[in-house]
């Protein structure tokens, strides 16, 4: 069984109203790839500069995950900067350095064609529809995740991929200007038509909804006492739903939900500390205690 990611490997400089952190671990697959190991094996493709070394690496140690697809070529890697206020939902964006990120071109390794499951992070559309084409053979599923800027700026693009998608990870904000419809419900009815029959809507601190064509589901954040950044919490949570999924081989409406628990739970961790700090400390028992608290908060009895 294989789980491949396409995105982003990167660091991340974080201002929050708890602290700082200057050239942290951050990007897509990396948050995606930490979460998903932890139910099964993910292959990561992406690209790093010559300043990525073996202290970042490390990271990735003694995990199942497969790191042939990470490029690492003559320059500076994906620099992001950015602060957040007392208002934790949204991050301010100071400074976006591509770097080598800006010539990016996702070459699958051989063995990579034939991966049974496929999460095309938040990048370019027109590269996420380029690794589906190097697909040999059609994933059971694909996922996607995407932002305001390719909706706006790379629509057709990103209709082309989407028609190829059986999952969509967005925000509340991205889905609506997306579908140009307010209500979540009707927006799922315009996502469905794009090609994904499942809508999985990230809200925050406020939780995730599932849409599907069997029903919809809703789930609440994991409460916290604190919250340090963050930052990678949507692909944390990604790389939580997806590795479950993949590590259950099902899709149905069960299945949807466990994963979705899961995946806020990782998500819930990521927050607690900067950067990747937490999501490299965390042992299976913290993931299955978590798990267990969190389903005893909202399950209702006899209702």
């Amino acid at each position: 069984m294989s789980l491949l990611v396409v995105g982003s490997v990167a660091f991340d400089d974080l201002t929050t109203p708890f602290g700082r952190r200057e050239h942290a671990l951050g990007g897509s697959a990396t948050y995606f790839s930490l979460s998903a190991s932890r139910f099964h094996p993910v292959r990561i493709v992406a690209v790093v500069g010559d300043d990525f070394g073996p202290e970042q690496l490390r990271v990735f140690d003694h995990r199942p995950i497969d790191l042939k697809g990470l490029s690492k070529v003559k320059g500076l890697s994906f620099h992001w900067k950015g602060e957040y206020g007392y208002d934790l939902n949204e991050a301010k964006t100071l400074a976006t350095d591509l770097n080598v990120f800006a010539d990016f071109r996702p070459v699958l390794p051989a063995g990579y064609k034939e991966s049974e499951y496929l999460f095309l992070g938040n990048i370019d559309p027109v590269l996420q529809l380029e690794v589906v084409r190097q697909m040999t053979t059609r994933p059971k599923w694909i996922a996607l995740d995407t932002m305001n800027y390719w909706i706006r700026g790379a629509r057709p693009a990103l209709e082309a991929v989407l028609s190829e998608v059986d999952i969509l990870l967005v925000n509340d904000a991205e889905v609506r200007e997306l579908t140009q419809d307010n209500s979540l419900i009707k927006a799922y009815r315009k996502v469905q038509a794009m090609g994904p029959r499942i809508l999985v809507v990230k809200r925050g601190e406020y939780g995730v909804a599932i849409f599907t064509p069997e029903g919809i589901f809703a789930a609440p954040a994991y409460p916290l006492e604190d919250v340090f950044d963050p930052t990678g919490a949507g692909d944390t949570f990604a790389g939580g739903f997806l590795g479950y999924l993949a590590w259950m081989e099902r899709m149905d409406v069960t299945a949807l939900k466990h994963a979705t628990l899961v995946g806020s739970v990782m998500a819930s961790f990521t927050v607690e500390q900067f950067s990747t700090e937490r999501l490299e400390q965390i042992s299976q028992d913290e993931v299955r205690n978590r798990l267990s608290l969190f389903s005893d908060m909202i399950r209702v009895e006899d209702l």
